[in-house]
């Protein structure tokens, strides 16, 4: 049975109706970038540029580096944007688009987010690179989909004991990533840990300005929670959708920080623009 035409939304040339893409546009190398300006920022490095397109936040560039062709897309904030981008672009390679019916031999892509991040354990200095060894999504977008098979109760009911999570919040998932990946982008340069997902900026990270937050002590409930010497090591908005929806589709996924603030120490980097050029030149380099 062919994909209806209201959950498949093709473009009139045929691309994917919010990247703007077609399959022949996009590399099995995926790197994810936040910012549509990090995207030059990355591919200034390229050896050569192959395809550009950009359709509102979401640009990309397929290129090549160092003989290996890569894509990089922008996504824009937040668990959401991470929704359209991944079941889009999963659609590019395993959605035959003229019939609108799924393949039968199914492509991997290889995904690599370069982000922001804050640290919010004490020992992780800013200025220095973190790879998600799990993400835990207290966001809530996941719970769209039946992710039995990707989550983790064990570690899941115990954030919640810890915390005394409010049932009126989406339950806590948390999701590992490709461990292929992660012995690839490893080295003596990167600390690992848990990353925590939340769907906002102020109040779901706990930050308060004019409106209180449904538990002010979370933040400090997250910092202290330990699981088998397993503990969360940052706070951002993209890495569990990405993890999770990726082990659903059958894709594998890495989630590289660039820690430019230690929440728990107060500090932030004096040189942040610096911190994540020299990511990118580390990850695109482990790459090859």
């Amino acid at each position: 049975m062919s994909i209806k035409e209201s959950e498949l939304i093709l473009n009139t040339d045929g691309s994917v109706y919010h990247l703007n893409l077609k399959p022949e546009n996009i590399a099995q190398d995926i790197i994810f970038v936040g910012d549509q300006d990090r995207v030059e920022k990355v591919t200034k490095h390229f050896d050569s540029i192959e395809f550009k397109t950009q359709k509102r936040e979401f640009k990309t560039i397929t290129g090549f580096y160092k003989n290996k062709r890569i894509t990089v897309i922008s996504t824009g904030i937040g668990p959401d944007n991470i929704d359209i981008v991944l079941n889009e672009l999963d659609a590019l390679v395993n959605i035959d688009l003229e019939t609108r019916t799924p393949k039968a031999k199914l492509t991997k892509l290889n995904i690599v987010r370069i982000g922001t991040s804050g640290a919010l354990q004490s020992e992780i200095p800013i200025n220095s690179f973190l790879i998600s060894t799990h993400a835990l999504d207290i966001n809530g977008m996941l719970h769209s989909y039946q992710i039995d098979d990707i989550s983790n109760p064990i570690i899941e009911n115990a954030f919640v004991k810890h915390t005394n999570w409010s049932a009126k919040k989406p339950y806590p998932i948390i999701i590992e990533n490709n461990k292929e990946l992660e012995l690839k982008f490893s080295s003596i340069k990167t600390y690992k840990g848990i990353t925590a997902t939340a769907g906002g900026f102020y109040g779901p990270q706990g930050r308060v300005l004019r409106l209180p937050v449904q538990d002010s002590e979370l933040n400090t409930k997250i910092n202290s929670f330990n699981y088998n010497g397993q503990k969360i090591s940052n706070l951002e908005m993209e890495t569990s959708a990405i993890y999770g929806l990726s082990k659903l589709l059958g894709h594998n996924a890495i989630s590289m920080n660039a820690i430019i603030a230690n929440r728990t120490n107060e500090v932030f980097s004096e040189n942040p623009d610096k911190v994540i050029e020299d990511l990118i030149l580390y990850t695109i380099d482990q790459n090859n």
